[in-house]
């Protein structure tokens, strides 16, 4: 299984929660709502979620742990 480089999740992460005070000061920029999607759309593929809100929670988790989940906590699961 491929991780993302927490760095890159971080930084997308942040820059994501720029354009989200982007948006809601100018609603109706579609310039700025496009960027916005495109930015909610990549950290979706990147953390591998649904939906942008979904996306956003496990960056946030992925972040506070410090990145990838050492290969001894994965043994057991489902899969590994």
């Amino acid at each position: 299984m491929l991780l993302p480089d927490a760095n890159t999740v971080e930084r997308l992460l942040r820059h994501y929660r720029t354009q989200e005070r982007s948006v809601l000061a100018r609603p109706c920029d579609l310039s700025v709502r496009r960027r916005f999607e495109d930015t909610a759309y990549t950290l979706c593929v990147l953390m591998g979620e649904r939906t942008a809100h979904e996306a956003v929670r496990a960056a946030e988790r992925y972040v506070a742990q410090g990145g990838p989940v050492p290969r001894e906590a994965l043994e057991g699961l489902a899969g590994s």
